[in-house]
């Protein structure tokens, strides 16, 4: 037998399959088995994955050669999900052994990770009871042993851990009882679980509206036809979440496996607790902020069917379930469900491609779904509609106040909050409920000027302002990690003019200690939450009621569910919406709906004050209204007009170096690559099937000390699509642009 191995080798010379003989005693190898090979002229020991067997040799044998072993005793990938990678490659234009890599953790490779094991110290078969008093007599210049082999005659068997908690010595007392025949040491699996002790089962006994009956009905018919996708649009507090949790229970009784998908790391927890209450330890956590034994251990819960349910993040989607019968994708319009390093994946496209498989049901699920999820549901048909359009019990969307800061500081209010949201916050303070105030934007000031000669504080290897962190008194790139300390001078005209302009979280945070003297504060932004569970302990701190305000950025906006928040505050509802980004006016719309949503979830109706210097602008007015359909009817226009998608496909080409020169250089080839590719495909329809090709100094033009320059094209949805697409990631592979790190982005989360 021989195999076919793609090296875990991360190189384009390289990305083909290799193959290799297979030896008796190797011989339980599948497709899918990871391997240790010896490759190139000097056979260094290389790991490998098996995408293919055969018994005929492609080449002449003895150029063969052979498998030195296989690293684990099971199939790390399944037979499809070698076939998912493939359809990555060619989809997404990247290397094969890239998508590979997304399948398995990451420290599952080089023999980083290890399974964690409970040494247990058992008494040997065999012995009586007289001949163990006996041996425990003999033992008596040795007290410790003689204690292990008293404690075991009444245990049998017991954690090395727990003796060392009785015994001081117990490690070389029991190693010296095992040399002497009369215990034997071995190692218990021990599983690592994250979030451990967080819900606990619980069947609630839920009675569901009439709009959630019917969804969960759809659905279920949906998983019993083995194919159906699905656009669950429910507006916020509409049990949306319950509808899930029906549908993942009826996965479970039939057998089969789900897949639940949310976009922050953020709202993991809290569905994690919900799940947990309802199925136990079925359920498995898959996200990159456990540790990588978290992260192993469950994945392997999944890999060898312990688990019947994957909650997490993007990544998720890889989960390595045999039998899927059902993928969802939760807050389905969040741009996190994009890869932003190779490969660029969508998760929705690879969900899309697993369901195809595995024959199982998608279900997008979101208040305010994206612009393209919408128009092709209601213009192309390719999901079913389901609506829930009532609050549970009927409870009313809270109420949207829109302050216009323009009145606000020409009458002479120059602090961060408007009189109205300012009153509203203290009104709700005095109640004893809880507030949430939201902005997209972390630190104490988002830049530092010369009030003298309008120089403004840059990091040195980015093409951004520092950003003033009041807490640590320091200046701070948000893309590199660069910090200094801020200065009293100008380095330019040498006065002291230097000021901190625009509003970050601190700045808020700090105001609201300042005017409401005694009120807990939490605050949730990358600043606060980089530390292990530090997302979890704000969320335990905030349901408990030990704080009444949280201020936090888009990590608060969605999926969140408290009962006590009777207020929330956008402080700067502009902060997104002039962003150079074609989705900016969505995101806002988004933003602004989605936190809103966070008010009035309980008996107790909902406040929200929307602070604007742009009252008129439609993306405002629509989501103070509440008014998705509006919103969309206005925007797919604009789109129309304008040529963006989804009636256009934009691919952008980005090309990162340490020398702009070289960089632009390169940019500039492949432009002109693009443009023969184009001509070539599309011959005398070229000009009305390219809208842009252009090349220009991506908007922030340097990141860590690499300049970055992109080419943008935007081209019709037709039947040639895909192939540009390959075509072009295939050009930006040739040795020629091997100067610069590039990658193609598929209609781009943001076009930075």
């Amino acid at each position: 037998m021989y195999a076919d191995v793609i090296v875990d080798i991360v190189h384009s010379n390289v990305d083909r399959v290799f193959q290799y003989s297979i030896g008796d005693e190797v011989s339980q190898l599948k497709i899918g088995s990871r391997v240790l090979v010896p490759f190139g002229a000097g056979n260094r020991q290389t790991e490998g994955f098996v995408v293919g067997l055969s018994e005929k040799a492609e080449i002449d044998t003895s150029r063969i050669k052979k498998i030195i072993k296989p690293l684990e005793d099971y199939g790390a990938l399944l037979k499809e999900q070698v076939a998912l990678a493939m359809w990555m490659k060619e989809h997404y234009g990247c290397l094969m052994v890239e998508a590979l890599r997304l399948m398995i953790p990451a420290q599952m490779r080089n023999g980083r990770i290890n399974e964690k094991l409970l040494q247990i110290v058992s008494l040997k078969a065999g012995f009586s009871a007289e001949e163990l008093e006996s041996e425990v007599e003999k033992l008596k210049r040795a007290p410790v042993q003689a204690g292990i082999l008293s404690l075991l005659q009444e245990k049998n068997e017991i954690s090395l851990k727990e003796l060392q908690d009785v015994f001081k010595g117990a490690f070389p007392a029991a190693h010296s009882l095992e040399k002497k025949g009369l215990v034997t040491l071995s190692g218990l699996r021990q599983m690592r679980t994250p979030y451990k002790g967080l819900g606990s089962t619980n069947k609630e006994n839920v009675v569901l509206t009439d709009e959630q009956k019917y969804a969960v009905e759809r659905i279920i018919k949906a998983i019993d036809n083995k194919e159906g996708s699905i656009l669950l649009k429910g507006v916020t507090g509409s049990g949306k979440t319950e509808v899930y949790m029906q549908a993942i229970s009826c996965c479970i009784d039939k057998g089969i496996s789900s897949i639940l998908l949310v976009p922050e790391i953020a709202l993991t927890p809290q569905m994690v607790g919900n799940l947990r209450k309802r199925f136990g330890e079925k359920i498995a956590v898959i996200h990159s902020a456990l540790s990588s034994g978290e992260r192993f251990d469950e994945w392997y819960r999944i890999r060898t069917g312990q688990a019947k349910v994957a909650i997490g993040a993007r990544s998720a989607v890889f989960s390595p379930f045999e039998n899927i019968g059902l993928i969802i994708i939760d807050e389905e319009h969040e741009g996190s469900y994009k890869a932003d390093n190779s490969p660029r994946y969508n998760a929705h496209e690879v969900a899309k491609q697993r369901c195809k498989t595995h024959g199982a049901a998608l279900v997008l699920g979101s208040a305010t779904p994206s612009v393209e999820t919408y128009y092709s549901c209601i213009e192309k048909n390719e999901y079913e509609l389901i609506e829930l359009k009532n609050r549970i019990n009927k409870r009313p969307l809270p109420k949207v106040e829109v302050v216009d800061m323009c009145r606000e500081l020409a009458e002479g209010n120059k602090t961060i909050f408007s009189k109205s949201l300012f009153n509203a916050l203290k009104e709700t303070i005095e109640r004893g409920q809880q507030a949430i105030l939201f902005l997209n934007r972390r630190g104490f000031s988002t830049f530092v000027a010369c009030r003298g000669c309008g120089y403004v504080v840059m990091c040195d290897n980015c093409d951004v302002s520092l950003t003033y962190h009041h807490s640590e008194h320091m200046l701070k790139c948000h893309y590199c990690g660069k910090e200094e300390i801020p200065k009293t001078i100008c380095p330019v005209c040498g006065k002291p003019y230097l000021k901190y302009f625009g509003v970050g979280t601190q700045q808020v945070e700090q105001e609201v200690l300042k005017h409401f003297v005694g009120v807990s504060v939490l605050r949730m932004d990358m600043d606060t939450t980089r530390t292990k569970d530090a997302h979890l302990n704000i969320f335990n701190k905030f349901a408990k009621g030990e704080a009444q305000v949280l201020i936090g950025t888009q990590m608060v906006a969605k999926g969140l569910d408290f009962a006590n928040v009777t207020l929330v505050g956008v402080v700067a509802a502009d902060a997104s919406l002039y962003m150079p980004d074609f989705r900016s006016v969505e995101k806002t719309f988004q933003l602004i709906e989605q936190v809103a949503g966070r008010a009035g979830r309980d008996k107790t109706p909902g406040r929200v004050v929307v602070q604007t210097y742009s009252k008129e602008h439609p993306a405002i007015k629509f989501a103070a209204a509440h008014d998705y359909d509006g919103f969309y009817n206005y925007e797919i226009n604009v789109r129309n007009k304008s040529a963006f998608p989804p009636f256009t496909t934009y691919l952008r080409a980005v090309f990162s170096a340490t020398d702009g020169a070289v960089c632009r250089e390169q940019a500039f080839a492949f432009q002109k690559k693009a443009t023969d590719v184009l001509k070539k495909m599309y011959k005398e329809k070229v000009n009305d099937t390219v809208h842009t090709l252009k090349c220009n100094e991506a908007p922030i033009n340097r990141i860590k000390g690499s300049f970055r320059w992109h080419v943008v094209i935007k081209i019709n949805v037709d039947e040639h699509t895909n192939s540009i697409i390959k075509l072009l990631s295939d050009t930006l592979r040739e040795d020629s642009f091997d100067s610069c790190l590039t990658g193609l982005e598929i209609n781009p989360a943001n076009m930075l």
